[in-house]
């Protein structure tokens, strides 16, 4: 677990920890030389020592990264801080769609249909990339404060 005001390479401050998955743990930090605001995700320390492990979490990072499309969240870069391995990460300020149903109870129809065609969309963008996504789920989908879908 990372700490509070902990720089990663000489570049991004840990603000707060901010998820948690299987694999990994996601934090909001600051791109100090950028002046952003980014995510953070974090490879589990007891994950850490796992060549395997390790590569499948690099090849996510790259393959992401090669991905430009509204609904996808924008990946920066793959770096490791000694022991650390993690990856820079477009922050998105919303909350996930799981979040918005519980929420809201229950969604129109033509939400559902809006939000759907964006998923549709970002899967089709990875899917054209060769990237297949394996967790699609309303926690790993994002709606940012405008409404965008990620």
């Amino acid at each position: 677990m990372l700490n509070e005001k902990q720089v990663l390479s000489g570049r991004y401050e840990i603000i707060e920890k901010i998820g948690q998955g299987g694999m990994a743990e996601v934090y909001k930090a600051e791109d100090l030389p950028n002046r952003r605001i980014v995510a953070i995700k974090v490879l589990k320390n007891e994950l850490a020592e796992d060549e395997k492990t390790i590569a499948k979490f690099r090849k996510e990072a790259t393959s992401a990264a090669a991905l430009s499309q509204e609904n996808v969240v924008s990946v920066y870069e793959y770096q490791n801080d000694g022991d650390i391995h993690y990856i820079a990460m477009e922050y998105i300020n919303g909350y996930t769609l799981k979040e918005y149903i519980a929420r809201k109870g229950s969604l129109s129809s033509a939400e559902i249909l809006r939000i759907s065609a964006r998923i549709a969309q970002a899967l089709s963008a990875a899917h054209e990339n060769g990237i297949v996504h394996r967790d699609i789920k309303p926690q790993n989908i994002m709606l940012t404060s405008r409404g965008l879908v990620k």
